[in-house]
């Protein structure tokens, strides 16, 4: 497959990754499908989710596909009254990304990043490359310095 912005950026910024590629099934875009078919423990692979606050102000954060975002941690995380996640439609013109593609590297816009904290207790995650059928394994303390994230308790 071809560099993503994603996997430019990393380059770029001479930070270790290692990118991963897998077999597209587009009726099953799931996260937990994606981490069989790398290989991976589920709670290692991420997924990347979209969210606008009470502000009108874009957030994302990064948590276990086995997982689910709690709204009221994640409010509480971006020091915001009400968290709710963008409509599907939003996605594409907001970030550069589509569904089951969304990397928290290279997105539009430099919106804040929250990674789950749980991701520190691994050597290694995965987050998406930017496109459907790749994944990078990236260390998360390398993540967050190239998404300027913080790690908080979100799930």
């Amino acid at each position: 497959m071809n560099k993503t912005n994603a996997v430019r950026i990393l380059e770029a910024q001479k930070i270790p990754h290692q990118t991963f590629n897998y077999d597209v099934d587009e009726n099953d875009l799931s996260g937990t499908s994606v981490a069989h078919k790398i290989n991976a423990a589920e709670e290692t692979v991420f997924k990347t989710l979209v969210t606008r606050n009470d502000q009108n102000e874009i957030l994302v954060f990064c948590i276990p596909v086995n997982q689910e975002l709690n709204l009221k941690k994640a409010a509480i995380a971006s020091r915001s009254k009400k968290i709710e996640m963008i409509k599907l439609n939003e996605l594409l013109p907001l970030t550069g990304y589509i569904r089951g593609g969304c990397s928290p590297i290279g997105m539009k816009k430099n919106y804040p990043v929250i990674i789950e904290e749980t991701s520190q207790i691994f050597e290694f995650i995965y987050i998406s490359a930017g496109i459907r059928g790749m994944q990078i394994r990236i260390s998360p303390p390398d993540l967050e310095k190239i998404t300027s994230a913080i790690f908080k308790d979100v799930i």
